[in-house]
């Protein structure tokens, strides 16, 4: 009877544990999208621009 007690306790346990955990993931994810949120209206609503302000490619091809 009590190694019965014991295994409906540590399961109890770990259900309140995965709980806990998923709450923890659900408010960084929102906070995550909350703060991308807030970049995306920072920046007007443009796509995704570079952190350097060099060109992306050379102005002209490699010479072979």
């Amino acid at each position: 009877m009590y190694e019965y007690e014991l295994q409906q306790a540590r399961s109890a346990e770990l259900r309140r544990r995965a709980a806990d955990e998923r709450l923890a993931r659900t408010a960084v994810r929102g906070a995550r999208a909350a703060r991308r949120a807030a970049a995306e209206r920072a920046n007007g609503g443009a796509e995704s621009e570079s952190h350097s302000h060099r060109p992306r490619r050379l102005r002209f091809p490699r010479t072979a």
